[in-house]
């Protein structure tokens, strides 16, 4: 079942998204050499403390995996496509990060994920990178009232095909809303004009996922969360949770604009 959700919901659901790109944005800010991904988590467990809002991640349990998520944020480094437990690991320079967050407040979910390196980066990852975006933003762009989710999926594959990239076939974006994974389940590729036909007040989250190697091969890794590429290539992952309205598009986890200064 689908929810279409009023525009006072829409405007609650960007309150929780509001959340996540405050949170997303304070790890980024503290990701350098030698900060740990466990120090990570702890960024965006005070955004949360102080928003007083509640970790879509933490102890969320489906049936694939063995035991309870353990971190409010997946962190996934160099090979890890999605799912990374944050632990002890410190960064290093040319790390390739992928940091996965979601918030829910006042029972309504946002969730979204970036990607970047660590000090220098190779000029194959910072490619890779920019290609997930563009795919973001095309698959965005195509979620528009009276299209087809697999004009969205289309879009997004397109991009991410057009570089050379893998894709991991099983995993991809989601509805969301009262819970952080509704229906619909929203692929990384597709055919245009088949699919459901995208409503005003449906909300879904878009991830474009990719692998550097072109392979699509990925396996669980030994804790039976992280998804690691096949031939041990890096991965980008970027994710929005973004609302269909009858304006088009709008962006739920997007960082709000700085205020502007006062006039003088």
């Amino acid at each position: 079942m689908i929810e279409l959700k009023s525009p006072g919901e829409i405007d609650a659901m960007r309150a929780a998204g509001l959340v996540v790109a405050e949170a997303l944005t304070a790890m980024r800010e503290r990701a350098a050499v030698g900060v740990s991904l466990l120090e990570l988590d702890d960024v965006a467990r005070q955004v949360l403390h102080e928003a007083g809002a509640g970790s879509s991640f933490l102890d969320y349990h489906p049936a694939f995996a063995p035991t309870p998520f353990p971190g409010v944020i997946c962190a996934s480094v160099n090979d890890v496509v999605v799912h990374g437990i944050p632990d002890r690991y410190r960064l290093r320079e040319g790390d390739l990060v992928g940091l996965d967050f979601g918030a829910h407040l006042d029972g309504w979910h946002g969730d979204s994920a970036i990607s970047f390196v660590v000090g220098r980066a190779d000029p194959r990852d910072a490619r890779m990178i920019e290609t997930a975006e563009r795919a973001l933003a095309a698959g965005i762009a195509a979620a528009v009232p009276g299209a087809r989710l697999g004009d969205v999926s289309a879009a997004v594959g397109a991009i991410a095909r057009a570089g050379g990239y893998g894709i991991p076939g099983d995993f991809g974006g989601h509805g969301i809303g009262r819970e952080m994974h509704e229906s619909p389940g929203v692929p990384n590729e597709g055919r245009a004009g088949r699919g459901l036909r995208l409503l005003p007040g449906m909300a879904i989250a878009i991830e474009p996922m990719l692998h550097r190697g072109g392979g699509d091969g990925y396996y669980e890794a030994a804790d039976g969360w992280a998804l690691r590429t096949v031939d041990g290539s890096r991965a980008a992952h970027v994710e929005h949770s973004i609302a269909i309205t009858e304006d088009g598009p709008v962006v739920l986890t997007a960082r709000r604009p700085p205020a502007a200064p006062p006039r003088s």
